[in-house]
């Protein structure tokens, strides 16, 4: 794994900045979390009963990225990747052959194209999420930020049971 430069979100910058910015910050935040640990510690479900996982959640927002930019913002026929009808919280679970190295680069694959997805189109560019109703950019930055927040949360708490190391 990469060492993570976490970039601070502008203090005084135009709304779409503003949102991107803090967008990378809670992504690079949740790499920071996973930082300096081996496979098996971000496999290490360590405040049971939860199952959850640092490399869980690493899988979890690559879907999460993968979902909102590509199927819904792009309109993309993007399958997901590690859960199913059968097993919808199927991105959570870490298997013995998942690794580090192959999960955080999907995650960064994911995190490119969605920027990808993103760029040219303005905040209040609408798409429609079948069945689900209308959406804007300003929207799914909005959710993204919040999803990222919620599990870096988590990542806080499962980090600091592993290893003890605490921080931002």
């Amino acid at each position: 794994m990469t060492t993570t430069e976490r970039p601070e979100p502008p203090r005084t910058a135009d709304e779409r900045t503003s949102l991107e910015g803090w967008l990378d910050f809670h992504r690079a935040t949740l790499a920071l979390k996973c930082q300096g640990l081996d496979d098996a510690q971000l496999k290490e479900a360590s405040a049971p009963p939860s199952g959850l996982t640092l490399l869980g959640l690493v899988r979890h927002m690559a879907e999460v990225e993968r979902s909102w930019f590509r199927r819904v913002l792009a309109q993309e026929d993007a399958p997901p990747i590690w859960y199913s009808d059968e097993d919808p919280d199927g991105d959570f679970r870490v298997t013995g052959e998942d690794t580090a190295k192959d999960c955080f680069a999907v995650w960064r694959e994911e995190i490119a194209r969605a920027k990808e997805a993103a760029a040219g189109r303005h905040l209040d560019d609408v798409v429609a999420r079948p069945g689900r109703g209308d959406y804007s950019l300003r929207w799914i930055y909005l959710h993204m930020i919040e999803e990222y927040a919620r599990h870096n949360g988590h990542a806080d708490l499962i980090r600091e049971r592993i290893d003890g190391a605490t921080g931002d």
